[in-house]
């Protein structure tokens, strides 16, 4: 990465970009995507980016019948890439912590899972979409789910205070991911679970790619290579770190996302070369006893 950019400049970028796409849907009740049609793996993208598909992206991440109760303002605004409660094995009653909550969709399916006795508090550094996933709670009538303001980093949370941390394709758009693991091993209480989808790479991205800000907000510039994110689980204390599953997302198909289309020609490489190398994960880990 170029050392001009700074983590400071990375989260001013990132909440940038997904403060665009909350507004925009704030204001006019639309989607907004970085997906092509055939896009597998979502995250922010550019203020100009298509408006149609996110519907299309929800419905590929989750069953029918877990979105048949979401109003369309809930499923408009996924931008994961993939369904991390689907993994979590969320039991009633459990706190459950999503980092990088955007507009609720995996916190008000976790509290159907936990149920009135239990919670879910979804985290999120961007003041927007904080409004938009309070909106949202109340048109969901969500009693048992809240949404804070803060970031992943620093949770504002006590020690041991939740169950289980679930995140969707949000970790990688972190400048310090040991920081994330770190703190998500604190607020968890011992027998804790890690759950997660996220986008990791295999082999090396060019450096132009690396080095563009709007590919960092859009996912793709800050993946670690999969082995390194896994690693850096393992570092923070965590046990039982086992992959899910895993996709590869075919770059090539970047084609109506500005920003990776453009660092791809300025790294002279063909966009087919690199469809083995970005993949969408999904991550288990359990905090020991």
């Amino acid at each position: 990465m170029d050392s001009r950019i700074t983590d400071e400049t990375i989260k001013q970028v990132v909440r940038r970009s997904y403060g665009d796409i909350a507004r925009r849907l704030g204001e006019q009740e639309a989607p907004a995507s970085c997906c092509g049609p055939s896009q597998k793996a979502c995250c922010a993208c550019e203020p100009a980016a298509a408006t149609a598909e996110l519907s299309e992206a929800a419905a590929r991440l989750y069953s029918a019948q877990e979105l048949a109760d979401l109003p369309q303002s809930v499923t408009d605004i996924s931008l994961g890439c993939g369904n991390p409660t689907a993994i979590a094995e969320l039991r009633p009653g459990e706190v459950v912590l999503d980092l990088g909550s955007g507009g609720g969709i995996d916190c008000f399916l976790a509290a159907n899972k936990v149920g009135p006795k239990g919670r879910v508090i979804g985290l999120d550094m961007t003041p927007d979409m904080i409004t938009v996933a309070r909106r949202n709670a109340k048109k969901v009538g969500a009693e048992n789910v809240e949404f804070r303001f803060g970031e992943m980093e620093d949770i504002p949370l006590p020690d041991q205070s939740v169950d289980v941390v679930i995140s969707n394709c949000v970790i990688n758009l972190s400048p310090d991911k040991d920081a994330v693991f770190a703190e998500a091993y604190r607020v968890l209480r011992p027998g804790g679970r890690l759950a997660v989808s996220d986008i990791v790479v295999h082999g090396e991205l060019p450096h132009p790619i690396r080095d563009r800000l709007d590919a960092w907000a859009g996912c793709v510039a800050g993946a670690l290579e999969e082995s390194d994110y896994l690693n850096k689980i393992r570092t923070a204390g965590f046990a039982d770190v086992a992959v899910q599953s895993r996709e590869f997302v075919k770059i090539s198909e970047y084609a109506d996302w500005e920003g990776v289309r453009e660092a791809v020609a300025a790294a002279g490489v063909a966009p087919e070369k690199l469809d083995a190398t970005v993949a969408s994960i999904k991550v288990k880990a359990r905090k020991p006893d």
